[in-house]
């Protein structure tokens, strides 16, 4: 069940990172907690959407630091090393073992994904890493 969980999340990652046009300051995204443990943002005017479905992420979020306190460029610099160490193992099934690292994920570097989708992006890795017993 948590394997399923996970891929299901990851391929929500991969496919959902991938506005026509960058975000700006102006166009602000929109969260909606819809189950307990889902975290769902979206954008529909750029069409991307991340969907976090992972038990315990939710009341993790909640005692961390806020997104005030991060720099956006700060969280890209980091989601760009995660995402990097993340598509090497998913590209190493037999080295890593495919359950968690079932997917690649397609961040592209260039798009501004705008500083909430980082802020959860990133919070996501630490989490996951700290569930999980990973270090990335």
């Amino acid at each position: 069940m948590r394997a399923t969980i996970i891929f299901i999340g990851l391929l929500v990652l991969i496919f959902s990172c991938k506005p026509n046009e960058p975000v700006s300051n102006s166009e602000m995204t929109s969260v909606d907690k819809t189950e307990i443990d889902t975290i769902r943002i979206q954008n529909e005017e750029l069409e991307y959407e991340i969907l976090i479905l992972e038990i315990g992420f939710e009341a993790w979020l909640a005692t961390q630091k806020p997104m005030t306190y991060y720099t956006q460029s700060t969280l890209e610099n980091k989601n760009k090393f995660y995402v990097s160490e993340w598509n090497r193992r998913a590209n190493s099934p037999i080295q890593y073992g495919p359950l968690l690292y079932s997917q690649p994920i397609d961040y592209q570097y260039h798009i501004d994904y705008g500083m909430e989708v980082n802020y959860l992006l990133f919070m996501y890795f630490e989490f996951f890493q700290k569930k999980y017993k990973q270090r990335l």
